[in-house]
This record gives C-alpha cells, structure tokens and sequence, in this order.
C-alpha cells in the first residue's frame, strides 16, 4: 500500500470492510458462476463488479440466478448498514 495514502483506519479496516472499498478490475475477481453459497465477501464483490462497471446488472442477475430484487437488497444493505449488513444471521437487525 502506498505509504502517502495509509491512514490509521486503515490499518483498523477489518477484512470484510476493506471488500466494500475494493475496486475490481476484472471478471476473474468476481465469484465463481456456480455459487451456491453466499457469503458476505461474495455478496460484496457482485456489488462491486457492478458499481464498477465491471458487468451490468443484467448481466450479474443471469450469471448468478439472482433477481434484481435480491441485487438491489445486497445494495441497500451496503448503503445503508455497511458490508457487515449483508451477513443473513444479521439480516433482521437492520430491517
């Protein structure tokens, strides 16, 4: 990491926190076509991938079976609450 851009919080960031700051750059970051399980690093990522362009909404909703709904929910979650929203177990606290 750049010596000019570390800050102390980022040295706080906890692994998931730094998913939701992550910028990908290309379609092999993202999970894997057949996931299954949907964990919050997972969720993170096909936010990510989206917002950066990396592949449209379309695009992600087919290759993982999901519905636009279930993307725009993982958005909100992340907007709203944070990466650490996206945890299922968690899911009730922040509804």
């Amino acid at each position: 990491m750049d010596s000019q851009f570390y800050t102390r919080q980022d040295a706080e960031m906890s692994p998931i926190d730094s998913v939701a700051k992550r910028r990908l750059t290309n379609l092999e970051e993202l999970p894997p076509r057949d996931t299954k399980r949907w964990v919050v690093r997972r969720k993170a990522a096909v936010v990510n991938g989206v917002r950066d362009g990396l592949l449209t909404l379309e695009q992600a909703c087919a290759r993982y079976g999901l519905t636009a709904e279930e993307f725009h929910s993982w958005e909100r979650l992340i907007d709203q609450h944070g990466v650490r929203a996206l945890r299922v177990t968690r899911l009730q606290d922040y509804r």
